[in-house]
């Protein structure tokens, strides 16, 4: 056998390339004086933090679908070493925001939740029983009547209440669970065309979630994602994919009805991104763009896409652009969505590669919003069971393999890959694939599992909340994950909350947020003796 020459080369050849990278920075980092001084930065930044108390004219929440605590991490390291360098001290942007917490994902039936019921929690802002969407927890999976009397309302809907302008960007379907949560309410998240909804359920009144998009929601003024699909009939061939057609079954083309809905307003509908790009926001209050049939392509694949399709990153501008228009203000959900599905199929590239696509929408929030007057909340909905480890020296490939080490006492004599999943397609019932040579960090390649599944498993673990903005302070230790829905309420005096923030905050909640005025220590402590002096 030749495979521990093999292995050698490979192990040289590996820290040929990096020893020139790290030996530089471990030069620096070797003096205890770059991390003294780097401590008290960060001691002083943190120093100079002043929340800002003021009301939230805008919301943009980026939700990063499965972005479990490992795999920010992980694509925090591939994004620094795709800039050559080690990777482990990178920042991304959503870590650069000064507030943060972790949520608990649980759902009200399951230790580990789904996306449906996730995004009911922090959108609705209640917990709800797994794979249930935009309905409390008296809804029970499937039971339709029950939908009809426990639905919950969104921050979305909260926000077009108030007068001010909603979108949503995905890279998932339209309809799926993430997108859904914030303008359907279904016992089945799985619902999405009425194909799906079963005869009965229609009979009581249950509508499928497509449907509900455009007939119950027409005011909502930015619609990107994937899915054309679910809008679509049995009969109509797909524009970029002849030989497909659409899924529903009542002959209603969703779609045209969307664009009839519109009719006197400046709507416009693309499929393709040459369409995209020629949209002018300035004359455009509607836009809605469904760039595949079902999900849109992972960042690794769009060259394949001959049509082509928008980045996230783009298609946050162009809706921004479109929503910063309403003086009252916007909400918008951005949802990194294939992150999760990269995850459940055990491919790691893909997945992290869309972590650092997603970040770059972030990069996009941070720089064209006022972050006085608009909350930016990073989070995600759950994680997976996706982890990487086994003492790897720093500087290691993220997506490689560990180097051979006496930490590592390997007891089937093979490589093995910095990343693996607990549980997924990777499992070989022959026995462990021996890596040597193969390339782990090819966008196909899937990552062992010690557990044999057809599809990698969400995991059960808090995840992580960043933020910035009007009450981003609020986020701080442990929370339950309906307390995003309702920091981002108070945050915009929204729902319930607009009582009360005209009770504990100076200025009315219609008042934008760089009038507001919040009380100062001074002020209070001058004014409660006032009428302490008058009351006796």
């Amino acid at each position: 056998m030749f495979e521990a020459p093999v292995k050698f080369v490979v192990v040289a050849a590996w820290w040929s390339a990096w020893v020139l990278i790290c030996s530089a920075q471990t030069e620096e980092e070797g003096r205890p004086d770059y991390w003294n001084n780097l401590a008290w930065q960060d001691i002083q930044d943190v120093l100079q933090l002043q929340p800002r108390t003021g009301v939230a004219k805008n919301l943009v929440l980026f939700l990063g679908d499965g972005m479990g605590v490992s795999t920010v991490t992980a694509g925090r390291i591939l994004k620094g070493q795709l800039a050559g360098r080690t990777g482990e001290e990178e920042l991304l942007e959503m870590d650069k925001l000064p507030y943060s917490a972790l949520v608990k994902t649980y759902n009200l039936d399951r230790q580990t939740g789904d996306s449906a019921a996730t995004a009911t929690a922090y959108l609705g802002g209640v917990k709800a029983n797994y794979e249930t969407l935009g309905v409390d927890g008296t809804v029970a999976y499937d039971d339709c009547a029950a939908s009809l009397t426990g639905k919950v309302t969104s921050v979305l809907e909260h926000a077009h209440a108030a007068g001010k302008s909603t979108g949503i960007v995905v890279t998932s379907r339209i309809t799926h669970a993430t997108p859904a949560a914030s303008y359907a309410y279904a016992a089945n998240r799985a619902w999405e065309h009425d194909g799906k909804v079963p005869t009965d359920a229609q009979a009581l009144g249950c509508k499928d979630i497509a449907l509900q998009l455009v007939q119950d929601n027409p005011f909502i003024n930015v619609i990107l994602g994937g899915g054309r699909a679910y809008l679509t009939t049995t009969n109509q061939s797909d524009p970029e994919y002849p030989d497909q057609t659409g899924f529903r079954t009542d002959g209603r083309d969703l779609i045209q009805e969307w664009q009839d809905g519109k009719q006197g307003s400046a709507a416009r509908y693309v499929w393709r991104k040459a369409e995209f790009d020629q949209v002018d926001p300035a004359e455009t209050d509607y836009l809605m763009g469904l760039f595949e049939p079902a999900h849109m392509q992972y960042s690794l694949d769009t060259e394949n896409d001959t049509a082509g399709e928008p980045t996230i990153a783009e298609m946050t501008t162009k809706a921004l652009q479109i929503l910063t228009k309403n003086p009252k203000g916007f909400f918008l959900l951005v949802e990194g969505s294939k992150i999760d599905l990269g995850h459940h199929d055990s491919k790691a590239a893909h997945a992290l590669h869309d972590v650092i696509a997603f970040d770059d929408a972030i990069a996009v929030g941070k720089n064209m919003l006022d972050l006085d007057e608009t909350l930016i909340t990073v989070t995600a909905d759950h994680s997976h069971m996706f982890g990487f480890g086994g003492y790897a020296p720093r500087g290691t490939p993220i997506l490689g393999i560990v180097p051979e080490s006496d930490e590592n006492d390997v007891l089937d004599g093979m490589p093995f890959t910095n990343i693996l999943y607990g549980n997924g397609p990777g499992f070989r019932q022959e026995g462990r694939q021996n890596l040597t040579g193969v390339n782990t960090a090819d966008k196909n390649y899937i990552q062992q599992s010690a557990v044999p599944m057809k599809y990698e498993s969400h995991g059960g673990e808090d995840v992580s909340v960043f933020a910035d903005g009007p009450m981003a302070h609020l986020f701080r230790g442990l929370h339950e994950q309906v307390y995003v829905a309702h920091v981002m309420k108070y945050a915009a005096c929204l729902g319930e909350y607009t009582e009360r923030c005209r009770t504990f905050r100076t200025q009315p909640c219609t008042a934008s947020a760089g009038n507001q005025h919040t009380w100062s220590g001074f002020t209070l402590f001058i004014t409660l003796l006032l009428l302490k002096t008058i009351i006796n």
